[in-house]
């Protein structure tokens, strides 16, 4: 009996970690697709942008630099993400509070306070973000909306 107990007392934790995840989460294949539409939008308009898709960590999950963008535009990207993971909240919403005197703000660890970065959400959990860089702030806005409304979900 109490081999029996040892040995089920050991195999807890590897029957724990084969349990499905009930927490919705963006795969690459969804990141793929989020990708796939705001390249299209900035395509369609003409612009050269980077795309970067973080998961719920802030983590990168893919990146897509097109074209004859700047490369300072890689970090920029991935700033706007990264706040909007963080923060759970678009980063224009930063923006416009800079713009009415919050400078303060700008202080905050990891505040990118410029338009472009989303926060992803399926079934109302925070799943990852998207950050655009390389046109104008308001133009970054517009194709990360494309990539979040792409995903479908």
């Amino acid at each position: 009996m109490k081999k029996i107990i040892i040995t089920l007392f050991l195999l807890y934790p590897l029957v724990s970690y084969t349990q499905t995840a009930t927490k919705p989460q963006l795969t690459l294949a969804d990141a793929l697709k989020i990708s796939a539409a705001a390249e299209a939008k900035a395509k369609q308009e003409n612009w050269n942008v980077v795309i970067a898709i973080l998961d719920d960590g802030g983590h990168l999950i893919s990146l897509q630099k097109m074209d004859g963008v700047q490369t300072g535009s890689v970090e920029v990207a991935q700033a706007k993400a990264r706040t909007a993971v963080f923060f759970k909240r678009p980063t224009k919403v930063f923006e416009d509070m800079v713009k009415q005197g919050n400078v303060h703000l700008t202080t905050l660890p990891g505040v990118c306070a410029v338009e472009g970065g989303l926060p992803i959400f399926i079934n109302g959990v925070i799943v990852g973000s998207i950050g655009i860089s390389g046109v104008t702030s308001a133009q970054d806005g517009i194709i990360a909306e494309a990539g979040v409304k792409g995903l479908g979900k």
